[in-house]
């Protein structure tokens, strides 16, 4: 794990053991009441420890209602307890806890974040706008590229609430992902267009800089729950190309097809399936970068535990096998012991 961005972050949870004493700054989710088995004990309570190493779930026996009050729906904690086995999972028990101060702590060490060098994916972005010749489509996106608040919103967004690239700058990356992958199919079919499928990639997600807010936690803002962020992107493309003088019918078209069928199929959220070269290759590199990296995020912390299943997931229907101990890396085997 990288070194934190303040020095009294404390220690990272990915790197908790049990019976350890921690003290340090995380970010306090879900904070909920919980009774005990014993009414007469009245209630404790759960809360969810994060910081971007991963998250642990806590308990706090005493004063709950006060704590309780104090936290609020989650904010940024300085905590100190113990680290237990439960019932073989990690669990914390939290002896002090307060709201922190906004000088305490670096809201980067909180967040997931990506791991990748974010200056490469940027200049990855810029180099894929130069290319763009095509004057109308250069127009449309430097609408939206051009924009210094839109640039700083879009390299740090997420790219989803907890699917795929669900952590800060997770947008960005799986942006330059698609990138990388459609030059080696564009190599096997020069048919598609390049500069199409090109704005179809960088434009395809924008409406998730609307869809998903939160600072240290990705939730859904209510136009995200009502319109979704497939429409909610159309919308914002459709507005830049009545902006632009000349912008021609077919063009425009074929752009927002893009937008609108990049999930695929109707149940999956694409009001229309793709009907042309350029939807078809967005929507199966689109699908292929998030479900990679989807099965990725579900493998990686059961290998560090040096265990061969990832636990089953609802919505995959299926558990996915993280390899033996002799597939882990010295580092894997490392953290795994």
């Amino acid at each position: 794990m990288r070194d934190p961005k303040h020095p009294a972050k404390g220690p990272w949870i990915s790197e908790f053991h049990a019976g350890e004493r921690f003290v340090g700054f995380y970010f306090a989710s879900d904070p909920q009441l919980e009774p005990f088995h014993d009414p007469a004990r009245g209630h404790y309570l759960r809360v969810i420890l994060l910081d971007r190493s991963g998250s642990i779930e806590g308990r706090i026996w005493e004063d709950a209602h006060e704590t309780a009050v104090a936290l609020g729906q989650g904010q940024a904690v300085k905590a100190e307890g113990l680290v237990e086995d439960f019932r073989g999972a990690l669990q914390a028990r939290i002896v002090r806890i307060r709201p922190a101060s906004e000088d305490e702590f670096d809201a980067q060490d909180l967040l997931p974040s990506t791991r990748r060098k974010v200056e490469p994916m940027i200049a990855a972005i810029d180099d894929a706008l130069r290319e763009l010749e095509d004057p109308h489509l250069a127009a449309l996106v430097s609408i939206f590229f051009g924009d210094a608040r839109f640039r700083e919103s879009f390299f740090r967004s997420p790219a989803a609430s907890r699917i795929h690239h669900a952590y800060v700058g997770g947008l960005l990356e799986h942006t330059v992902e698609i990138l990388h992958m459609s030059k080696s199919l564009l190599e096997l079919y020069p048919e598609i267009d390049h500069a199409l499928l090109t704005v179809g990639i960088l434009l395809h997600d924008i409406g998730k800089l609307q869809e998903l807010t939160g600072a240290y936690r990705i939730e859904y803002s209510d136009q995200g729950r009502l319109l979704g962020h497939v429409v909610m992107g159309y919308e914002m493309v459709s507005r830049a190309i009545e902006d632009i003088e000349g912008f021609p019918e077919h063009l425009a078209l074929q752009v927002k097809h893009m937008l609108l069928a990049h999930h695929g199929r109707l149940e999956h959220g694409s009001p229309r399936r793709p009907k042309t070269m350029e939807a078809l290759a967005l929507h199966l590199l689109e699908n292929l970068s998030a479900q990679v990296n989807r099965f990725q995020g579900l493998i990686e912390p059961t290998r560090r535990k040096g265990q061969g299943w990832t636990g089953f997931d609802r919505l995959l229907d299926r558990s996915l096998y993280a390899g033996s101990a002799s597939d882990l890396s010295s580092e894997e085997q490392g953290l795994a012991e």
